[in-house]
């Protein structure tokens, strides 16, 4: 059964609406093979990316570029998941108070470094999630999941 990891940092009652978006969305896509499993960034760790098939990152933007913990989470794959997680698909889901362009560029500077294929946009979120930025949100993840049900 394909599995779809959603790494999350939700420090802020916006990121924990986004994060929950996400998963909701990702759980309710309709498809009976994909299992959806969120870790929180600073618990999730090699064994967790190895063991899925594609992911989610879910992130504040902080002072032009990803959270910390999120970093720690790359930190701590990457050479485990350099050659075994290349091809994976991956979206982001990035909140700031004004400026998300450092925070994506960070990321998919880094999954791209992995190997990783975005199979969405970003989506990203300034200031308090609309139901708009919730549905955008709940759309990437959906797709992720879609492209591993298709791709297993």
């Amino acid at each position: 059964m394909p599995r779809l990891l959603v790494v999350h940092h939700t420090v802020s009652p916006s990121l924990h609406t986004l994060a929950t978006a996400v998963l909701e969305a990702a759980a309710a896509a309709g498809l009976d093979g994909v299992e959806v499993v969120g870790r929180p960034a600073l618990v999730a760790g090699p064994v967790d990316a190895l063991g899925a098939d594609g992911y989610v990152l879910v992130t504040p933007a902080n002072i032009g570029y990803m959270s910390g913990a999120l970093k720690h989470f790359f930190d701590q794959c990457y050479y485990p998941c350099l050659e075994q997680t290349a091809g994976r698909p991956y979206g982001c889901v990035v909140h700031g108070n004004d400026d998300t362009t450092g925070a994506v560029r960070s990321i998919e500077m880094v999954a791209g470094a992995l190997g990783w294929r975005r199979v969405h946009l970003p989506v990203t979120v300034a200031g308090e999630p609309s139901r708009g930025d919730l549905e955008a949100a709940g759309e990437l993840a959906a797709t992720v999941a879609a492209v591993l049900d298709a791709d297993l």
